[in-house]
Order: structure tokens, then sequence, then C-alpha cells
């Protein structure tokens, strides 16, 4: 099994031990960038919030540790965020 594939379907910020998403739970997929196929719990979260998109801390983006991974919404109430760049 090769890296992107490990990666799919696992959720942004999960336990290694426990990566799957959970029932019950609401979960956007990120696309593109360092965390491609990650899924992201948006559970609680309000529209505006979704749409401002997500800057999400990683380690394994441009600017490594510190950095964030940028993604917006693919669309109007999209379950798809796409990947923007990475910002210190």
């Amino acid at each position: 099994m090769d890296e992107l594939e490990f990666m799919r379907g696992r959720v942004y910020g999960a336990d290694h031990d426990d990566p799957g998403p959970r029932a019950g739970r609401t979960y956007v997929e990120l696309a593109g960038g360092p965390l491609d196929g990650l899924l992201l719990d948006v559970t609680g979260r309000s529209e505006r919030e979704l749409g401002d998109g997500v800057r999400l801390p990683t380690e394994i983006g441009r600017y490594g540790t510190g950095g964030r991974s940028v993604y917006l919404p693919r669309g109007s109430g999209g379950r798809v965020y796409d990947w923007w760049g990475d910002v210190p």
C-alpha cells in the first residue's frame, strides 16, 4: 500500500489507532495538496465558517512545521474542499 492509498479515507487530526470516520459526524473531503484524500470533521461548524474555507496545520506542506494548508469549498455548500496553497 502506498502513502496516498494509506491516507485516503482517514480523518484529519484523528488518532492513528482510530483513523476512520464516526457515525453521526459530518465530513468534507480534502482534494489536492498535502492533505489530499483526508476527511475533515466539520460537525457543528456554521455555513458561514465553512464558506470561508479552512487553514489546517500540517508538517508535510511547503512550510513544514508551523505551516498551514489552505482549502476552499468547491461550489456552494460543497462537500469537497480544494487545495488553494500553503502559508507559513
